[in-house]
This record gives C-alpha cells, structure tokens and sequence, in this order.
C-alpha cells in the first residue's frame, strides 16, 4: 500500500528555517518523484519542488529558487524539504506527491500536479511573529 507521510511543519518567524519530512512507504524513491505542493486557502495550489528519481534532477519555482532545498534518503525512503528565508508569502499546507515510474513534469515553469499518482494529508507551515 503506498502511503506519503509529512511531518516537520510548525509555527515559525520572518526569516526562520524549517525542514518538512515525507515518508514514503510502499514504492522506493529512486525510479520515482517526489514533488512538494503547497495549499493556501484563495491561491491556486502551487508546486515548490520536485526531485525527479532515477538521475535526480531537480526543479524550483523562482518563488523559492535560493531558499528551499529538496533531497532524498534512498534508504530512510524519505525526501526532504529544507526551508530557509521564510517569509509571509510562504506559509500553506505543505503536501508531498509521488509520480511514479516518471520524471517531474514541468509545464510553463510549473510543476505539474495532474500527473501525480498519490498525495500525502500535508503538514502546515505558517510564518508570523
């Protein structure tokens, strides 16, 4: 049974750092891609990372370019979502979502979230002080 797991979110300051978890369970990372979406209640759902699995390449919107890192443990089965420089812009349901058996699919700089096969329940990330 495939299941994506997120964990890691919190409250956190202008400026402050946090790095999201997302388990993965019932198919490994290394054929498959891993993509972070974030959910704002009046703003279109929107893709900040993707880490394709085979070669690894990796995909960000300008809005993070520079202050989010994606990575993956093959062997802790688990990808990874550093945050720093997080601003009032930021905060949403962070939600991880595997395409599997592909690579991250990217269309007009976006990354595709119609093409992903399972959703984790997300972790909410807000940013106040």
């Amino acid at each position: 049974q495939v299941q994506l797991v997120e964990s890691g979110g919190g409250l956190v300051q202008p400026g402050g750092s946090l790095r999201l978890s997302c388990a993965a369970s019932g198919f490994t990372l290394d054929s498959n891609a891993i993509a972070w979406f974030r959910q704002t209640p009046g703003k279109e759902r929107e893709g900040v990372s993707c880490i394709s699995g085979s070669e690894g390449s990796i995909y960000y919107p300008d809005s993070v370019k520079g202050r989010f890192t994606i990575s993956r443990d093959n062997v802790k089965n688990t990808v990874y979502l550093q945050m720093n420089s997080l601003n009032p812009e930021d905060p949403g349901v962070y939600v991880c979502a595997a395409d599997l058996g592909a690579p991250c699919t990217v269309i007009h700089d976006s990354i595709y979230p119609n093409g992903m096969d399972y959703w984790g329940k997300g972790t909410l990330v807000d940013v106040s002080s």
